[in-house]
């Protein structure tokens, strides 16, 4: 056989050497790395018990804990644990009527809390001995309690029952308060009733005033004259009219140029137009009619006044019974069969030669020259209105019923709302609208109170849809008789709206806002001396 050359075997075994070496100095680097991180452990553990220390002692004092009351055999820790527990079957007692029990309890939780503070007073640990009469008898009332069935279970079963009690209390609480609420809301204050009353009188009796009204025929003409400013007012109160003139005229720049139309019924009419011929608005003019003159206004052309007239009707809103009370009581407010506050459906009619006007509530306020109004661009709409959804609940869908087809099919739940109370309406456009249609037909199908069952704005909503121009908020502050408003806001705007239920005529106006309505009332008049106003 023959042999291989030498230079082919020594390669080899330098190749097996080189192996072994690299192996050994491998082992050296891993022992070196082991024995360094373990020297690193033993080095940090000193800090992070340094550390957890730390931690400890902070909460210790955030929680005024010691160290004796960390303690096993802690006296103190005990007695502090027996008074937490007996605090808490002190209620359950109370909750249960045993209320010896209770007192029991009390009496023991004192001697106990007696010995805790003396021991903190000389800073000296309670002993065994001290503590340990006061440990057994509050063992003893702990364990009587556990006869009792005090424990946690029971607890939350009675707190339930306890809510529930609450809430069902505080439902009939609420319910009453909306009740007397709106009672206090539609009273007539015993001042307005003698002022009624006074007016009237003086209407009848004082024979100037009639000749007062024979020498203003020469003013007619301003009724029907389209450059000037036009307002209407549609009401049975006479001091919140005469405030929204009144307020009107001193604001304006030019009151010889405004006219106000207010409309009344015929209870209020006597009273009004003496109040009127009496005082003077700076040259303001000011026309008083009664609605039940205009012949247009009967049940054949009006849906509303037939639905008014309706027995049934009537009674939904007088006594509440025909749904089971289900409906809220402020959507049963009598005012809404007043045919005054359906009369702004029908401003074209009750103005037929003027073009333009502006309608306000009797619950307002103008502290700014309106005369702007006028010539704002309604950019062909028919009403110009402050919208007011700014939050979700004043969009179509709070008012109006979206489960019904009708309302479904033909109106954006999310479209805006708009207020009533200060409206710039034009008339040319109303009529070539035929806007007053529009209402009848809505009106009509909402017979059985099936598409909206609150007041005016619901039907304004539907009758003005996609006809209204927003108008800056500044014109048309709302709020103030039943929320708070910010005061930058309210010293901005042009009209202030008390809408709500706290009119600052009433006993229940909110009294910060009272001052901006009653600053326009001449509380020296003799007539409002005589009914007690101040």
């Amino acid at each position: 056989m023959r042999r291989r050359p030498m230079e082919f075997r020594r390669p080899g075994r330098r190749r097996l050497s080189n192996v072994v070496w690299w192996t050994l100095c491998g082992i050296v680097i891993l022992l070196f790395i082991i024995i360094f991180s373990k020297e690193s452990r033993i080095e940090s553990r000193p800090g992070h018990s340094k550390q957890k220390l730390y931690y400890r002692d902070r909460i210790m004092e955030g929680l005024n804990i010691t160290d004796e009351m960390l303690d096993a055999n802690s006296v103190t820790r005990q007695l502090s644990d027996q008074i937490s527990l007996a605090k808490a079957f002190v209620v359950i007692a109370k909750e249960s009527n045993n209320l010896q029990f209770a007192w029991e309890l009390s009496a023991q939780i004192r001697n106990s809390q007696v010995l805790l503070s003396s021991a903190a007073t000389r800073r000296v640990p309670l002993t065994t001995r001290e503590s340990e009469t006061a440990i057994r008898d509050m063992a003893l009332l702990l364990y009587q309690a556990q006869q009792f069935h005090y424990d946690s279970a029971t607890m939350i079963m009675r707190l339930k029952a306890k809510i529930q009690a609450l809430e069902e209390q505080m439902g009939s609480v609420t319910e009453k308060s909306s009740k007397y609420g709106q009672i206090a809301a539609e009273e007539v204050p015993k001042g307005l009733y003698c002022l009624g009353i006074r007016l009237t009188t003086e209407w009848f009796g004082n024979l100037n005033l009639q000749r007062k009204i024979n020498e203003r025929k020469h003013m007619e003409a301003k009724l029907r004259d389209n450059s000037l400013y036009h307002f209407c007012v549609f009401s049975d109160n006479i001091l919140a009219t005469s405030v929204v003139v009144n307020s009107t005229s001193i604001n304006s720049n030019n009151p010889d140029k405004v006219v106000f139309h207010l409309v009344t019924d015929e209870i209020n009419y006597a009273a009004m137009k003496a109040w009127f011929t009496l005082n003077d608005f700076r040259g303001v003019t000011v026309d008083v009619q009664k609605f039940v003159d205009f012949k247009w206004l009967n049940a054949s052309y009006v849906p509303v006044l037939k639905q008014l007239q309706d027995s049934e009707t009537q009674s939904y809103y007088f006594s509440g019974h025909t749904d089971g009370s289900r409906t809220p009581i402020k959507f049963r407010n009598p005012k809404y069969l007043s045919m005054l506050n359906h009369l702004r459906f029908y401003i074209p009619e009750v103005f037929p030669d003027l073009k333009k006007v502006v309608f306000v509530d009797d619950d307002v306020v103008v502290q700014k020259d309106l005369s702007g109004l006028f010539s704002i661009d309604l950019n062909g709409n028919v009403n110009g209105a402050v919208e007011t959804c700014m939050e979700t609940f004043h969009r179509y869908h709070k008012y109006l019923n979206y489960s019904h087809p009708l309302i479904r099919e033909h109106f954006d739940p999310d479209a805006c709302g708009w207020a009533f109370g200060m409206n710039i309406f034009d008339l040319i456009e109303w009529r070539r609208r035929n806007v007053t249609n529009i209402y009848h037909y809505w009106q009509e199908r909402n017979v059985d109170r099936t598409l909206w069952k609150l007041g005016t704005l619901p039907p304004g909503l539907l009758t003005f849809y996609g006809l209204t121009e927003p108008l800056d908020p500044s014109w048309h502050v709302l709020g103030l008789g039943y929320t708070n408003v910010d005061s930058h806001v309210i010293e901005k705007g042009a009209v202030l709206h008390f809408n709500g239920n706290s009119k600052p005529w009433l006993k229940i106006g909110i009294e910060k806002y009272k001052p901006l309505w009653e600053k326009y009332v001449d509380f020296s008049h003799p007539l409002l001396q005589q009914c007690n106003f101040h």
